[in-house]
């Protein structure tokens, strides 16, 4: 199932084929935001993209991963770079955790990070 995030990273900055990922009920949980369902993903990545996020691009370093039957839950370091950045501030880092359904994304949380 670790082929979904490849899939997912893949997408970044495609809304459509990033959303078309996530399953219809998908949850994404981050500071200040809650995001229920791939249409309000789409909505929400697309505004990203064609604003603070345009040209940016995904870090992500699995390092937890445990699967249950058809489900598989991944733990990670993650970030976004923006255009020219080659390395994530420490402000910018993130812990991630990911829940893998059946090959969609089922939930996405992530919180500040530590060094």
């Amino acid at each position: 199932m670790m082929d979904l995030l490849d899939r997912v990273y893949a997408a970044w900055g495609d809304a459509d084929a990033f959303a078309a990922l996530y399953r219809a009920d998908a949850t994404v949980v981050m500071p200040g935001v809650f995001r229920q369902g791939r249409d309000a993903v789409r909505e929400s990545m697309a505004a990203a993209w064609a604003g603070p996020l345009q040209g940016s691009r995904p870090v992500d370093e699995p390092v937890d991963v445990r699967e249950f039957g058809d489900t598989t839950v991944v733990v990670s370091r993650a970030g976004i770079l923006l255009p020219g950045e080659t390395s994530l501030a420490p402000s910018a880092r993130r812990l991630a955790t990911w829940v893998l359904h059946r090959g969609e994304v089922a939930a996405y949380t992530n919180t500040p990070g530590v060094a």
